[in-house]
């Protein structure tokens, strides 16, 4: 195999014969690129060789799952890396068009080692990706990624005979079955369903009327266009659409879904957006007294209520926070036997016996549901008032070079880093610890905080502040952090701010 080229101009004879991929598409936990421009058909080919050739290498049975998102480029993503992974002699399940959730389903389902998923997840559109993984429900991390990287841009992708390929039927159904099962609820519920016109519009819909919730509908038709506004709901303006919808049709709360589906943002019935992080408080708490002692992983971007909150000291929660990004979190959930892990950008991950360790979007929305059925006497809005209150920012995302945001970053850690150790205070109070995991999360006296780290699949920084005490101590922590990064000449503009 030719390595691929880091560019090829497009509309040229080459482009249409010879791999090209840009370096920097392989990130920490999945591939993504922008397509055409940094990715062409043949260089995909060559990713599906290069993983071919990794589960080869690895000694992992040759056999794949393969799914592809709802986007009007990917069904030819997909079948780009099928020739790929067919040349690595690989005998390949595909399962059609999927949520990223229902590929991980189809490795249980079908009993296969392996899963491909052609998605650029929530990004918008003009981007594209894999996530991939052996060793369920893990997908590839740091290491793996960074295996595959080399095999691919190095050339080393090796043919294999053998390679076949079946078209597997009956996966959604099977996938819908298992989110469900006999359930019913007790309770009427009335939930608007925000699909953003993405992939989760031929799957949620469904899902809510086999509950027995009534659907309000919030953009439910299949749209690859994306007509109305990216399917993200971290995204304000989709969370603005989602409490727009619940004050005008009086529905209980809004679950919205992202465009491959393995994440969940929540409106309550109010039309106050309820941050992923204190949705998992709120099911920690509800697990937590049907599950007593349990562990539960968080990642650094998220509230300190998991450790501060009285009701999950009662139920002897433990707390643990890690990494942020889907294949940190899920390695965590796996390696502690931790109950569930949350995730301030809306991947929840619940293990044995409520699910399987991996991030599902549809999973939570089913779960929160059960949750409301076991509180038949509470609003979502007074499960959120329950809580401690903190005041926290959205997550804001200022741009950074993918080339440079982790020189960059490793230079915001080192000033905040000294910050402490010269004893500065920061937004008026002391400052307790720097947590380095992942960035800096910079704990003060009284457990308010900021954060920064690098985004692991865009180019950008991420930035998330909460306060225990005010929203203008919120305010404080950011302004703090933002003259920190304005140190960095290299660093952009933010896509939202508080």
């Amino acid at each position: 195999m030719t390595k691929p080229a880091a560019t090829v101009t497009q509309n040229t004879w080459e482009f249409l014969r010879d791999p090209m991929i840009t370096p920097t598409g392989f990130r920490e936990y999945d591939a993504r690129w922008k397509y055409p421009d940094e990715i062409n058909l043949p260089g995909i080919t060559a990713l599906g060789l290069g993983l071919g050739t990794q589960m080869r290498r690895r000694g992992i049975d040759p056999v794949i799952a393969v799914g592809n998102d709802y986007r009007d480029y990917s069904l030819s993503i997909k079948n780009a890396l099928i020739v790929g992974l067919m040349q690595a002699g690989i005998h390949v399940k595909d399962i059609g068009p999927a949520l990223s959730p229902m590929a991980y389903f189809s490795q249980f389902h079908l009993d296969v080692p392996a899963v491909a998923m052609v998605t650029a997840s929530h990004n918008p559109n003009g981007w594209t990706g894999v996530k991939m993984g052996f060793d369920r429900p893990l997908t590839h991390g740091p290491d793996e990624m960074g295996e595959l990287r080399d095999i691919v841009l190095n050339g080393e992708g090796e043919p294999h005979s053998g390679g076949g390929y079946e078209f597997v039927n009956g996966v959604r159904e099977a996938y819908l079955e298992d989110l469900v099962g006999d359930f019913r609820m007790s309770r009427k519920l009335r939930v608007v369903c925000a699909t953003g016109n993405g992939t989760a519009s031929a799957f949620a819909p469904e899902m809510f009327e086999r509950l027995g919730v009534e659907v309000v509908p919030s953009h439910n038709r299949l749209d690859y266009t994306f007509p109305n506004y990216n399917p993200n709901p971290e995204a304000m303006e989709m969370l603005h659409d989602m409490a727009a919808s619940v004050k005008e049709s009086g529905a209980d709360f809004a679950l919205g879904f992202d465009g491959d589906g393995d994440r969940c943002g929540v409106v309550d019935d109010e039309g106050e957006e309820i941050f992923a992080d204190k949705m998992g408080v709120i099911m920690a708490r509800d697990l937590s007294k049907l599950h007593p002692n349990a562990t539960f992983v968080a990642d650094v971007k998220s509230t300190g209520l998991f450790a501060a909150d009285p009701e999950l000291q009662k139920n002897g929660v433990k707390a643990d926070y890690w990494k942020t990004g889907h294949s940190h979190m899920k390695r965590r959930v796996k390696e502690l036997g931790a109950l569930a892990g949350f995730e301030k950008s809306g991947h929840y991950f619940l293990a044995e016996p409520v699910g399987r360790g991996y991030d599902c979007g549809m999973r939570v929305a089913v779960e929160i549901c059960k949750l409301m059925d076991r509180n038949p006497d509470m609003s979502m809005s007074d499960l959120r008032r329950a809580l401690p209150t903190t005041w926290s920012t959205p997550t804001m995302s200022p741009h950074c070079a993918d080339t440079e945001k982790y020189d960059v970053l490793e230079r915001l850690v080192q000033k905040l880093v000294a910050k402490f150790d010269a004893g500065e205070t920061f937004a008026g109070q002391p400052i307790k610890e720097v947590v380095t995991v992942n960035g800096a999360r910079v704990i003060l006296e009284n457990g308010s905080w900021g954060l920064v780290r690098a985004s692991s699949n865009t180019p950008n920084l991420v930035v998330v502040c909460e306060s225990a005490t005010s929203d203008e101590e919120m305010r404080a922590i950011f302004a703090e952090i933002d003259t920190v990064i304005r140190t960095e000449p290299s660093v952009g503009e933010y896509d939202q701010t508080i």
